[in-house]
Formats: C-alpha cells, sequence, structure tokens
C-alpha cells in the first residue's frame, strides 16, 4: 500500500466513523434537504440606483408577492462582472425596508406635519409648478437682443441609472421646456 492511498483510507475510515458516531445518516438528510428559495423565483437583470458605474445585478423575486427575496452581481455584465461594492450588496435591505416611503407625502406650506396624498392628486401638482415655474422665468431674448427662449429658474440633476437612450430622452424633454441647467448624477 502506498503511502498515499493510506492516508486517504485513513481520512475516509475517521470520517465515516465520526459522523457514525454522531448518529448522522448523510442519505436520509440528502433526501430531506427543503427545495432551494429561488428555486421558483423570477430572475430580473437591473443596475445598482446608487452610483454614475451603473453594475448590472440580478433581482430574484417570488412570482405569487413579486416581492425581491435576493439581489446579487450580474456575473454576465461588462461593467462589475458579479461583484458589488458594500452599497450594491446592501440594495436588498433598501428595496425590503418596511420603513421605506411608498406612498406621496405633502406638508402644506407652514405645516410640520406630512399628509400622504394619491399619485392623481401630486402627478397634476407637480406638472403645474413646473410650467408655472418655467413661464414666470422664462427668457424670448438675453440682454444683447439675441433670441435665446430659455429658462434659468428650474435645473435639473438625472440619475446615473439611466441608459444612453433614456438620458437622450431625458434631456430632450427638458430641453423642450427651455431648460439649460441639465447635468447628470454620473458627472458630478
Amino acid at each position: 500500500m502506498k503511502r498515499r492511498t493510506f492516508i486517504q483510507a485513513m481520512v475516509a475510515g475517521g470520517a465515516v466513523s465520526a459522523f457514525g458516531g454522531l448518529g448522522i445518516n448523510l442519505s436520509r438528510a440528502a433526501q430531506q434537504t427543503e427545495a432551494f428559495k429561488l428555486d421558483k423565483a423570477t430572475i430580473t437583470t437591473s443596475i445598482c440606483c446608487y452610483c454614475a458605474v451603473g453594475c448590472g445585478i440580478l433581482v430574484w423575486s417570488n412570482p405569487q408577492t413579486k416581492r425581491a427575496i435576493n439581489i446579487e452581481g450580474d456575473p454576465d455584465h461588462p461593467t462589475n462582472g458579479g461583484t458589488l461594492c458594500p452599497k450594491g450588496a446592501s440594495m436588498w435591505q433598501t428595496t425590503e425596508n418596511p420603513r421605506r416611503v411608498t406612498s406621496v407625502l405633502y406638508r402644506a406650506p407652514g405645516s410640520s406635519q406630512w399628509e400622504e396624498k394619491s399619485w392623481d392628486w401630486a402627478l397634476p401638482r407637480i406638472a403645474q409648478k413646473i410650467k408655472d415655474t418655467r413661464d414666470k422665468g422664462f427668457e424670448t431674448k438675453n440682454a444683447k437682443g439675441q433670441t435665446v427662449n430659455r429658462t434659468t429658474a428650474i435645473a435639473s440633476v438625472g440619475s446615473a441609472a439611466l441608459d444612453t437612450e433614456e438620458g437622450w430622452l431625458y434631456q430632450a424633454i427638458l430641453r423642450s421646456l427651455g431648460m439649460v441647467y441639465i447635468e447628470s448624477h454620473a458627472r458630478i
């Protein structure tokens, strides 16, 4: 018997006697394993919301509840290759936090209390506030008499999570309002 074969036999014999002495039956344990919680989950690809890098993530969600079960780095994504920074790795806690705000909260001027409002109330109000501010600060001509058709009363900081096409569309909408102060989170 060679030395290597002897050592392998000793390790195998020690493992069998150790598990046998503890009363653990490995064949029965393999049969009684509970189904893995991600087996029936739906996988959706997305990108991290935290910075301008745009790391790819895989979001595993329960098909019945539509709630996220797990979030991990996408190994096929060219930016991060499956790795995530600490903020990206903790993103599941952000999405499934019971204290997360999920409705429109409004605080009237001078009030110290927040009121819950509907989106049907909020969206027309936001649109009207944008229009009022644009109309109040709109310039058709500058000091030299040149046509400028712009407003400097509104600025925008876009999301770093937008891809090129979404960024173009977002900028086109803002330029159609006459905005000139347009920035992206990716450049800050």
